[in-house]
């Protein structure tokens, strides 16, 4: 489905990405975990159309990214929910959900979709009336997901869902995004927290300032003595 080649990325004088390769396959999740700096959110910025590569190509579905608007890769099925949710603390639940349909003109269907999200989402539902800036910080990830999906992604870029939430919160997260893979949408999944995200995940690879050091089933990756002393506390 996605295909990255040899991607350098710059920040002005700063190389934040060098070379950097990975596929995503139809039905998967695949994760991409690394510390802070690694070049994770770079990558998934970059993915979106946020940044442009200096070197290397990115196909969605045979389509060339780079020649495709941000707006235009929503329009095509790439979708990403962003690191620090970014809700609209002014607007209502159910009006940031309906803002991720901005292009859709299909009133019932996305009545539906909004439907969904709440089955995924109870505390939403609970809260549809309520001010986005009011709720706490695992039920605006929530959100944040939530009004990403009501973009139909085929494939859905997560940064960092887990920051800053409590155990109990990201263990809820990290079930229901497995749900959402269950429904046919492929997931890329940006994220520090290494134990959680390869517990779900297919694949892996794994980032180190800026540079794809290791790759392959998450199981494989999570068993290697590199990576349990380097991210897994072991």
């Amino acid at each position: 489905m996605l295909k990255v080649t040899g991607i350098d990325v710059y920040y002005d004088l700063i190389q934040a990405l060098h070379g950097v390769s990975f596929e995503v396959h139809q039905g998967e999740i695949v994760t991409l975990i690394g510390s802070n700096g690694a070049g994770k959110s770079t990558t998934l910025m970059t993915l979106s159309g946020l940044l442009n590569p200096s070197a290397g190509s990115i196909t969605f579905e045979d389509r060339d990214l780079l020649q495709i608007a941000p707006h235009q890769r929503v329009a095509v099925g790439l979708v990403q929910s962003p690191e620090g949710r970014r809700v609209f603390a002014d607007m209502t639940v159910d009006e940031n959900l309906r803002l991720g349909a901005y292009r859709r003109r299909d009133a019932a269907q996305i009545r539906q979709d909004v439907e969904e999200v709440f089955t995924l989402f109870e505390r939403l539902r609970e809260r549809s009336g309520q001010l986005a800036g009011t709720l706490s910080g695992g039920e605006q990830q929530m959100l944040a997901i939530g009004r990403a999906l009501l973009g139909r992604p085929k494939l859905l870029l997560l940064d960092e869902p887990s920051l800053g939430l409590a155990p109990l919160l990201v263990h809820e997260i990290f079930q229901n995004l497995q749900r959402i893979r269950d429904r046919g949408v492929t997931i890329l999944l940006v994220e520090q927290n290494a134990h959680q995200a390869l517990e779900i995940a297919d694949r892996a690879y794994v980032l180190e300032t800026g540079h794809v050091v290791m790759e392959g089933p998450s199981a494989e990756i999570a068993s290697s003595p590199r990576i349990k002393e380097a991210y897994l506390g072991a």
